[in-house]
């Protein structure tokens, strides 16, 4: 017996589809009795209707629905044990997420040598080492970006921050880092939104008290060494009630996306608040230059690049399957692997466990405690074992951290040479680590102290950016 069409997933459901029409065709073709080929007619309405619930779009012949893949949809036993979406990150492998797979499934490009090397011949710079070590991995149409910076057309950054405490850790500075590098080489406008009215939605706090976070977690992303005369900082809270261009873009996205639609996507249920469901759409909004119109000069072809963790990715397969309907470019993306927490990569850091990562306001002294007592260890049990045997990077959370934070290629390599050969032990590991990033985050603390009220306020402040459009 046939699956009903509920309990297909949209590539089956496009599949059947398809299988239905071509039926109807022969039919016709064949001059099949009358009878015959209405009820094979009102069988391919019935499930282009299906198609229509599940996916939220019309059935295209020949376009299967790519763009928006349901997270969780006709995933195998096996593919079960990662879980992925933007508030949840789970997997019960110690090496973390099998991110080969989470490709196939999102219907993203990985980054491949062949991009690498185009965006260094394109740059004059050498790639970034989150590119050569594949900490950045994914993409959706980098390609195009690069023909429209190659053809001297414009486009923009856009990456963005949930202040849901008033402390960032270290994971919370990947995307930053890697923007900072991209304007830099690319020379292009960026826009940061702080969602502060996504963590008032999903979190139990005020919106003065998700303002305040957004403000102070300002404060860590100009650290990070933007130029004021190229970048704009906004909270949702604030932005959203003063740029009217902003909110039509919200208004056509929250139109052209239907209720099953985010569910289907984001897992809402029909107990969650209005706010979360036509939250999306916020998120969506700042892929399109005009949200931006003081900066762009009204412009609204001007293609974006998202660089971001792939657990926001799918926010933007919604993104970029709403753009052509409302006329508007897609989006492209870089996507990230996700930092491991302290205790290993089966899961997402949390900014509520203290002990879960290092926190950018951390002394060195906590700095070196929580590595030595937290840092989850790819060592053996003993000494003697580990000099026979030696240690698995692939689980070491020191090891990972340092694919991060140290920038020397080389000086990664012998580590994990020595490591895995046991000549290393897991103790002097971390004392790298440690040796590492208390530098980094002592620097960070200091230019963090240079940062004003008054110059968040700058940043924070709709203007016209260096930039002539």
């Amino acid at each position: 017996m046939a699956d009903s069409p509920n309990s297909l997933s949209p590539l089956q459901l496009f599949e059947r589809v398809t299988e239905q029409g071509e039926k109807v065709r022969a039919l016709k073709a064949g001059k099949a009795p009358k009878d015959e080929i209405d009820a094979a007619v009102r069988m391919l309405l019935s499930l282009k209707l299906s198609y229509k619930t599940t996916t939220g779009q019309d059935y295209q012949a020949g376009l299967p629905p790519r763009d928006l893949v349901l997270i969780n949809n006709d995933t195998t036993k096996e593919e079960d044990e990662d879980f992925v979406d933007p508030w949840t990150v789970q997997t019960s492998n110690a090496k973390g997420v099998d991110y080969d797979k989470l490709i196939v499934r999102f219907g993203s490009s990985k980054i491949d040598m062949d991009l690498i090397n185009r965006i260094e011949r394109a740059t004059g710079q050498k790639p970034h080492h989150f590119l050569r070590r594949g900490i950045f991995f994914s993409h959706r149409d980098m390609d195009q970006i690069l023909d429209a910076y190659e053809n001297k057309k414009p486009f923009y950054l856009y990456t963005g921050r949930g202040p849901s405490s008033q402390a960032m850790h270290v994971g919370h500075l990947i995307p930053f880092i890697f923007t900072k590098w991209l304007q830099e080489v690319f020379d292009v406008p960026l826009v940061i939104q702080l969602t502060d009215d996504e963590k008032y939605l999903w979190k139990d706090l005020t919106t003065e008290k998700a303002y305040e976070y957004a403000r102070e977690n300002a404060k860590d992303i100009i650290a990070c060494g933007f130029d004021i005369n190229k970048t704009f900082i906004f909270s949702d809270l604030d932005y959203l009630g003063t740029s009217t261009g902003f909110y039509r873009n919200i208004v056509k996205v929250q139109k052209h996306v239907t209720f099953n639609q985010v569910k289907g996507i984001f897992g809402f249920t029909d107990s969650d608040c209005i706010g979360k469901i036509s939250f999306p759409a916020i998120q969506a909004a700042p892929s399109f230059s005009s949200s931006f119109p003081q900066i762009f000069n009204g412009k609204e072809n001007i293609q974006c690049l998202i660089p971001c963790a792939i657990d926001q990715d799918p926010y933007f397969r919604m993104t970029r399957d709403v753009a052509p309907r409302i006329g508007q470019p897609k989006p492209a993306l870089l996507h990230s692997v996700f930092f491991p927490a302290l205790q290993g990569a089966q899961t997402k850091m949390s900014a509520s466990d203290p002990n879960s990562s290092i926190f950018l306001t951390d002394t060195p002294k906590r700095i070196k405690t929580k590595i030595n007592k937290h840092a989850f260890s790819g060592g053996r049990d003993t000494i003697e074992e580990h000099r026979r045997y030696g240690g698995n990077c692939d689980v070491d959370v020191s090891f990972m951290y340092l694919t991060f934070f140290l920038e020397d290629d080389d000086r990664l390599e012998q580590l994990k040479q020595a490591y895995t050969s046991g000549e290393l032990l897991t103790g002097e590991l971390k004392k790298v680590l440690i040796e590492t990033l208390q530098p980094l985050i002592a620097a960070h603390q200091e230019r963090r102290k240079q940062v004003t009220d008054e110059m968040v306020k700058q940043f924070m402040t709709p203007r016209k950016l260096a930039f002539e459009f």
